[in-house]
């Protein structure tokens, strides 16, 4: 999938895009948890694993 595009799901759907990137997993639920408690560090954790 095209980097650019994963980056902006990063941004609006962070879960969305580390399940597309890295598939059902421990980072999903590390994610969706950040996302439940703060949205910005859901984020962050996104665009760290998409860039990665």
């Amino acid at each position: 999938m095209n980097k650019l595009v994963l980056i902006i799901i990063a941004i609006v759907l962070p879960p969305l895009a580390v399940f597309l990137k890295n598939g059902a997993g421990k980072d999903l639920l590390i994610n969706v948890v950040l996302c439940l408690f703060f949205y910005v560090p859901g984020i962050l954790h996104a665009l760290w694993l998409v860039t990665k």
